[in-house]
């Protein structure tokens, strides 16, 4: 004889995972930033306690326009990275723009603005390039950018020995416009009593523009995605080739704005320059959270990545150490930043 089950004796259903309540602890922690926030402030208090003058406000404002200099790619990378690819050519894509702006104005007799135009639609089209390749060829984004990062760096040498007769841009500090696109690219505003370069303001503003994008509109959904698994993410009508192509276009507009600030803060650009930045924006990414498998990170950790580089670059000169130690603390900072971030990342999700 067969007993029967009441309903008494039933096994309550199991929660449904997808609506568990998380812990306001577990939902901080589960953020891909947390483990750049961990590493920024032990930096911070480390050379604030070595070498004192860090913590004026002067210095502060060097930190911060060191980090500006990387955080301004480390935005465009960071997308792109969560959107599950690489660029390597972002290095020589700076100076590939900031020449391309001094030598069409040098060579053509135009005003410095023309050429500005110009630089934006190559470096947007530089960026299309790549991504265009990427989803021609089906080859590795790693593969695509290495070779247009060796075209690009023999065309920076080639052009500029051809134009200008050396390795460095002509000066435009004495063309029409020059002037009023310094005020733009290349200002410094004065506040509480120190110069802050106007990079700063650039790179915050799209650091929230990057956030705003990921966290509040339907592009956000399609970059993560795509980065975290392209093939499940067409068959659900994401527009894969489009994002893709849009990130890689977001990295090249990210190029011309620093490729603008390096030529109107100094009137000319070496042809050789750039060459290895390219990891330093792939390491802020990588400290501020973004995974190398895509489908994970935020523009805010990628900006606490270029902050913490900012930081030992600037702090190992005010410790008066010998700045040969500064790729040491960088790759550290890199491998604890790494490690940190997985732990907590793990121990989050078993909330």
């Amino acid at each position: 004889m067969v007993a029967e089950t009441t309903p008494a004796q039933e096994a309550p259903p199991a929660a449904d995972e997808r609506v568990v309540r998380r812990s306001p602890v577990a939902r901080l922690l589960v953020r891909p930033e947390m483990g750049a926030v961990v590493g920024a402030v032990a930096v911070f208090a480390f050379f604030a306690t070595v070498a004192p003058v860090f913590t004026q406000l002067s210095s502060v404002a060097t930190v911060l326009y060191g980090a500006s200099t990387i955080g301004i790619m480390a935005v465009g990378v960071s997308l792109l990275m969560i959107g599950g690819e690489f660029d390597l050519s972002t290095g020589v894509a700076v100076v590939f723009s900031a020449l391309t702006a001094a030598q069409f104005s040098w060579f053509l007799g135009t005003n410095v603005w023309v050429g500005v135009g110009v630089a934006l639609v190559v470096s947007l089209g530089l960026g299309f390039l790549n991504g265009y390749l990427l989803i021609v060829t089906r080859l590795p984004s790693f593969i695509v950018t290495l070779a247009t990062f060796l075209m690009i760096t023999g065309v920076n040498l080639g052009v500029t020995r051809l134009v200008a007769g050396g390795v460095s841009s002509p000066s435009i500090a004495a063309m029409d416009g020059f002037e009023s696109a310094r005020s733009l690219f290349a200002a410094k505003i004065s506040f509480l009593g120190v110069h802050w370069n106007v990079t700063i303001v650039f790179w915050l503003a799209l650091v929230v523009i990057a956030t705003h994008l990921l966290v509040r509109t339907r592009v956000g959904n399609w970059i993560f995605a795509a980065g975290g698994d392209e093939l499940a993410a067409s068959a659900v009508g994401v527009p894969v080739v489009r994002t893709k192509i849009g990130l890689f276009m977001g990295v090249g507009l990210c190029a011309w704005l620093l490729g603008m600030h390096n030529l109107f803060a100094f009137g000319t650009v070496q042809s050789g320059e750039g060459v290895g930045n390219e990891f330093l924006y792939i390491i802020a990414a990588v400290i501020g959270g973004c995974l190398l498998t895509g489908g994970y990170g935020s523009a805010v950790g990628g900006a606490l990545g270029a902050l913490i580089f900012g930081m030992v670059n600037k702090g190992i000169v005010y410790a008066q150490w010998n700045p040969d130690w500064f790729k040491f603390f960088l790759g550290l900072m890199l491998l604890v930043a790494t490690i940190v971030n997985l732990v907590v990342k793990k121990r989050a999700e078993q909330r």
